[in-house]
């Protein structure tokens, strides 16, 4: 139990900043992808056993946070996304800082499926097969979809710098 305890603080502290950072990335709000992502941790705490033998745990975390703030969105039906509503990055922990402001507009602007993508090949750095097997779609699916938000998000950055 002790042995059991002492990997899931390790994994816990390796992967939470990584794990809010995509759901973040994900959801658009912070406090929101605070709140799943440690319940998500609650239910791999809960599931330890089964979920360190997952291919990558950190898949399952934001995986679970995901479904579970869909969850909550289909019971309450009232969430309302603005970009100008998450938290500002965190320059005390670099490790933590979330993206800046010009970004994460990027981010909102993607549709949901696009961000999902982004976030787990760019913040937790999953390969498509990983990213394909969190999300249930198929691989060329998230290279189409990663392809697509690229270009988005280039071309909105692109348009941010030439305005200022």
């Amino acid at each position: 139990m002790e042995h059991r305890q002492a990997q899931f603080a390790a994994f816990y502290e390796s992967a939470r900043d990584d794990c809010v950072r995509a759901v973040t990335a994900s959801l658009g709000s912070r406090q929101a992808a605070e709140e799943v992502v440690a319940e998500a941790f609650a239910r791999a705490w809960a599931r330890w056993p089964r979920v360190a033998e997952h291919p990558s745990p950190r898949a399952w975390v934001v995986r679970t946070a995901l479904n579970m703030h869909v969850s909550w969105w289909r019971r309450w039906r009232r969430e309302v996304l603005t970009p100008d509503r998450y938290d500002q990055p965190c320059h005390d922990d670099p490790q933590a800082a979330m993206p800046d402001s010009a970004m994460m507009a990027a981010l909102l602007a993607l549709p949901p499926r696009q961000r999902q993508v982004v976030a787990l090949r760019v913040f937790l750095d999953l390969d498509s097969r990983a990213t394909a097997d969190t999300l249930g779609i198929a691989p060329g699916t998230v290279t189409a979809h990663l392809a697509r938000a690229t270009r988005a998000l280039r071309a909105h950055l692109t348009a941010v710098t030439e305005r200022e």
